[in-house]
């Protein structure tokens, strides 16, 4: 009698958990069913908050469902992705990720995450290169220009970022140590914020997203000086690149990828991702994107897998060559 009951017992739990398995690829198929929350750790009019808005509002479209961009600035983006990682991982909860995360994979030795292998990648976005500006007070006209002038001031000049661990940080650090100069480093919570001290002279210099410069270089409030992209600017072709202004081996690019909590289904991470290649093909999208100085990176999850991957090997790189340390 016991045994029957048992053996009973062990089927109505079988059975009761069949229905599971067809519950979860049903959810898996109607993904999205409600808005999916697009965090982004850095304040809004940044260069990831713009290209966030840009893209997340077009996605909206094939996904069918809106898709919520929400500012969660802090340390370099990495309170923001350490709330991300923690998530569900159902695909209502992405993350914009960035260089900023491949360079505090080794800048930063206290974080919780390990953004190659806590974070999904859904498809790669958009990158742009790193424009070298200075205010007008600076009397410097060209790369070498600022480099003598370094060398002259043993005092320096202060140069802003958007934060410890980000890309605007670490140029600073490698153009100090591939210049032999000494700049430094003062952190902002976002490049909007860095930007407007350099405007207002508070800060010297800056390599800073194009799309958070380019008008005021074009009101004639900032000066630039060079591009860090591998080639020139497309929104910017007359500045020539760091290494043609004489600093070989010199790139800085600010790129962005859409990733999602480790173990999100894999039909989910494909609907995110076809969204986001429909979205980036529209005309329209690209022609924003283009006006704030972004180029459209093509591929999907391995192609943002490999450019995380190398991300992080580069950056490690510079940070134990420079030094560099978060804080």
């Amino acid at each position: 009698m016991t045994q029957r009951l048992a053996r009973r017992g062990l089927m109505a739990a079988a059975l009761s958990a069949l229905p599971l398995v067809p519950a979860r690829a049903q959810s898996e198929a109607g993904f999205p069913a409600r808005p999916v929350r697009l965090v982004v750790g850095f304040p809004p009019g940044s260069a990831a908050d713009v290209s966030a808005r840009i893209v997340a509002a077009v996605m909206a479209g094939p996904l069918g469902q809106a898709m919520v961009v929400e500012n969660r600035p802090g340390a370099g983006s990495t309170v923001a992705a350490g709330q991300v990682a923690r998530a569900a991982p159902d695909g209502y909860t992405v993350f914009l990720g960035s260089v900023a995360n491949a360079i505090n994979a080794s800048l930063q030795r206290d974080i919780a995450f390990d953004f190659a292998r806590d974070f999904t990648p859904v498809a790669p976005l958009v990158a742009a290169p790193n424009i070298l500006v200075v205010h007008p007070s600076v009397p410097a006209a060209s790369v070498g220009e600022l480099i003598a002038l370094l060398r002259r001031r043993p005092e320096g000049l202060f140069y802003g970022s958007s934060g410890v661990g980000t890309a605007p940080h670490l140029s600073g650090e490698l153009f100090n140590l591939l210049a032999g100069v000494r700049m430094t480093h003062v952190p902002y919570p976002g490049s909007a914020q860095a930007v407007t001290d350099l405007v207002a002279g508070r800060v010297g210099v800056m390599f800073s997203p194009a799309s958070t410069v380019l008008g005021h270089i074009r009101e004639g409030r900032l000066r630039p000086l060079a591009s860090a992209g591998p080639a020139r600017a497309a929104a910017a072709p007359e500045l020539p690149t760091m290494e043609e202004a004489g600093l070989p081996g010199f790139t800085s690019t600010v790129w962005f990828g859409l990733v999602a909590p480790a173990g999100t289904p894999a039909p989910v991470v494909a609907r995110l991702a076809a969204a986001a290649r429909t979205a980036l093909a529209d005309p329209e999208t690209a022609r924003q994107l283009a006006a704030q100085g972004f180029d459209i990176l093509p591929g999907g999850p391995e192609e943002l897998r490999a450019l995380i991957a190398a991300e992080i090997a580069k950056w490690a790189r510079v940070i134990e060559a420079a030094g560099a340390r978060a804080g």
